[in-house]
């Protein structure tokens, strides 16, 4: 998948016999491609168009069934040859998603045995591990600075697929700076529930055991995929990953893996995640940018210092110290509620509350700032 390549100009329309649309928006896979596919996914999908069955984004096309009965093949291709033109006459529009940060344990016991009842015949190298491949094929000193290198950038979630619930990633680093690393020679009859793999320039987190073909290195602490909706995050659906989400790994050892077992066990685990604004034009347009830079729609300020003591607080909250949460809340509501006015929001909305002595904010952004106190 490269980065960045443009979409050709016009889609490919083809029919799948009676009752599937596939619409090929790039021969090659891009961010610009999988964004446009995303795109058109959610605006037809947002249309209920009575006799659609199912919308279904793929990294660079997109494959739509239908109820031939219900909603003629014509009217349906002229409903997303529309919604590609309007597309490609308006700017693209920031990415509404969220951030994610997933826990793995690198180069643990489970991939590792499974590795080595499939080296001979099936590995490029099989007198060595995969992530001492990784690195190898990558022009990296060890393994260390492959799992560095694997970790330290985000990743985007192109398509879920494949088997229930299986997310396809793309890491968001300029081009040269991309992971690469090809699959087994032959695929495995075996990998490990939750393995972090990797193949070509894609990773994925398998979501159940079974066949694969992709290098692994390591297993993700918690699961992202739940057909009894056991856990918090899986409540309104049992697969957690969406395309289009953002996600972060967090190296974890062998003790922290076994805390979130229990958590999980308990059913009081949750993913970490933050909404966040993703804006392609500004990813491309500044391909050396990091990936903090890509954000910056997200991000009002940078922290150049942080001051004595600055601290996020809202209204606070009472009744809850038996869960371990203090009431907190602003030392001067006042101020803190003027400031929220002043700026369009609501009074509960969190504010920064800072000593006398500050702290150094920049921003390259349009930003709506409102500084409020006492002076005694």
């Amino acid at each position: 998948m490269s980065n960045p390549e443009p979409a050709v100009l016009q889609a490919r329309y083809t029919w799948g016999g009676d009752e599937f649309l596939f619409v090929e928006v790039s021969e090659s896979m891009s961010l610009e491609a999988n964004f446009r596919v995303m795109s058109m996914a959610s605006k037809l999908a947002a249309m209920e168009l009575p006799g659609i069955v199912d919308v279904c984004p793929a990294n660079a096309s997109l494959l739509v069934r239908f109820d031939p009965d219900v909603l003629p093949p014509s009217t349906l291709e002229e409903t997303v040859r529309t919604i590609e033109g309007d597309l490609a006459h308006h700017q693209e529009q920031p990415l509404e998603t969220r951030i994610i940060e997933v826990p793995v344990w690198y180069d643990d016991p489970f991939t590792a045995e499974v590795a080595t009842r499939f080296r001979e015949g099936f590995h490029q190298e099989p007198g060595g591990t995969d992530i001492d491949y990784a690195a190898k094929v990558n022009n990296l000193k060890n393994a260390a600075e492959f799992i560095q290198r694997h970790h330290e950038q985000p990743w985007l979630v192109s398509m879920v697929g494949f088997v229930a619930g299986l997310p396809f990633l793309f890491q968001l680093v300029e081009r040269e700076k991309q992971l690469q690393v090809p699959k087994y020679l032959s695929p495995r009859t075996d990998t490990p529930k939750l393995t972090v793999g990797h193949g070509g320039c894609f990773g994925c987190i398998y979501s159940v055991r079974g066949a694969g073909g992709y290098q692994m290195f390591g297993v993700a602490a918690a699961p992202i995929f739940d057909p009894a909706q056991r856990l918090e995050d899986f409540k309104d659906f049992m697969v957690f990953f969406r395309p289009g989400d953002i996600v972060k790994f967090k190296p974890v050892t062998e003790g922290e893996y076994n805390a979130i077992q229990a958590e999980i066990a308990a059913g009081t685990f949750r993913y970490l995640q933050v909404p966040v604004r993703f804006d392609l034009s500004k990813h491309s347009r500044i391909p050396k940018a990091t990936t903090r830079n890509s954000w910056r729609s997200s991000m009002a300020f940078d922290i150049k210092n942080p001051g004595l003591a600055t601290t996020v607080q809202d209204q606070g909250r009472t009744g809850h110290y038996n869960v371990g949460i203090p009431q907190s809340g602003s030392m001067d509501q006042y101020s803190a509620e003027l400031g929220n006015a002043l700026v369009g929001n609501t009074v509960k909305e969190a504010v920064l509350e800072c000593t006398y002595m500050g702290p150094v904010l920049t921003t390259d952004a349009d930003a709506v700032v409102a500084v409020t106190g006492r002076s005694k």
